[in-house]
């Protein structure tokens, strides 16, 4: 029941937000104007004693053993085997418009046998784009998320300790050649395509600053033609047209997780008329074995005796439920709330309503 209600509340939360009108910067983004991947291979040291183990992670000696060679210190004939080091992927993205200078954080994933990186450092490291440019430089301390401690005979891992970030991490060494201002046109791109959304924005946008400056092209695309407004400066111009409010539709979707057992439903889910029926089986088998043994000092030996008890049990359904024609989505869990149904039933109950084709709206599983 507790789970119904909370869905009665959310449904009331998304009535309400719906008509509520949005900005088109949270609905489209500039094409164009996106941030761009970064990765690179570094090295985490400082660790104590929770690094990768040379014998499973090779690579981290050569690389380790490559770096003091560049600082000046020889180990090619030593037994180098370092514990507190570990390799690490490092991964970042640059934002549109970065200079040279800025900072940007970047998140750092041990690749070895490492048990933790909690309290290591990661040393410069190069980040390459897919063009294989290096863009940014990142080095700083490793903020791990976990903890891991270990015994003789026993270990305990909380969190992910061999993943972490560095808040500003890295800097930034090369800029993206992009020349936003000498562009001749521009297209807007929704981040959830509908023709609807899409004709409510450009109806929006020649309201708002001027007849023709923006054409629908798609679902998804808007295109903006700045020459309507003269000589104008576009980062202004896109400024003004990323506060503008519509009011967006959206398809009516149900979503179920089996691993949390979480529902959620559109406000435009609709039901036709369709008849349900849903029961539990539930079958038990008990195992209680008896030990026989001899009487004192009489000969003989202990037997374990198995005996078993098995039992099925039917529980008492809802019997056939009739849902009316073309029932909203607040009929639909005010009648499945009445009839006391859990989550977990409600979820094979939309399967099925919607495999009989009587459930209107797109169906996503997780």
């Amino acid at each position: 029941m507790r789970g119904f209600a909370w869905l009665i509340a959310l449904l009331a939360w998304t009535a309400c937000a719906h008509a509520v009108p949005v900005r088109i910067k949270d609905l489209a983004n500039v094409d164009g104007v996106r941030g761009n991947d970064l990765i690179g291979y570094g090295l985490v040291v400082g660790l104590g004693g929770t690094g990768d183990s040379i014998r499973n992670s090779p690579f981290t000696e050569e690389i380790m053993a490559g770096l003091l060679e560049r600082l000046g210190v020889n180990v090619s004939e030593e037994a180098f085997r370092p514990k507190n080091v570990a390799a690490v992927i490092v991964t970042a993205t640059l934002p549109p418009f970065s200079r040279a200078g800025s900072q940007i954080a970047v998140s750092v994933a041990a690749i070895g046998d490492a048990k933790s990186l909690l309290g290591g450092t990661l040393v410069m490291t190069p980040l390459n784009a897919a063009d294989g440019e290096i863009y940014a430089v990142a080095q700083g301390a490793v903020l791990a998320g976990g903890a891991e401690a270990s015994g003789a005979a026993a270990s305990v891992v909380q969190g992910v300790p061999t993943t972490g970030t560095i808040p500003a991490g890295a800097r930034v060494e090369r800029e993206v050649n992009f020349d936003f201002s000498q562009m001749t046109t521009l297209r807007l791109a929704l981040r959830n395509p509908d023709f609807t959304t899409a004709a409510r924005i450009e109806a929006a946008i020649n309201r708002t600053m001027a007849s023709g400056l923006a054409n629908l092209q798609d679902s998804g695309t808007i295109n903006i033609d700045p020459s309507v407004m003269g000589k104008v400066n576009l980062a202004r111009l896109v400024g003004q047209i990323e506060n503008i409010t519509v009011e967006p539709e959206a398809a009516a979707r149900v979503v179920i997780d089996h691993k949390s057992g979480t529902i959620v439903m559109g406000e435009d889910v609709r039901i036709s008329r369709v008849a349900v029926s849903q029961g539990n089986l539930t079958l038990r088998v008990r195992e209680a074995p008896i030990v026989s043994q001899p009487n004192p000092f009489a000969p003989g030996e202990t037997v374990v005796l198995p005996r078993s008890q098995a039992d099925i049990t039917q529980e008492p359904g809802i019997g056939f439920a009739e849902v009316s024609g073309e029932s909203s989505l607040s009929d639909v869990v005010a009648g499945l709330n009445a009839l006391g149904i859990r989550p977990r039933d409600m979820i094979d109950i939309l399967k099925a309503v919607h495999a009989a084709g009587a459930l209107h709206a797109e169906f996503v599983v997780n």
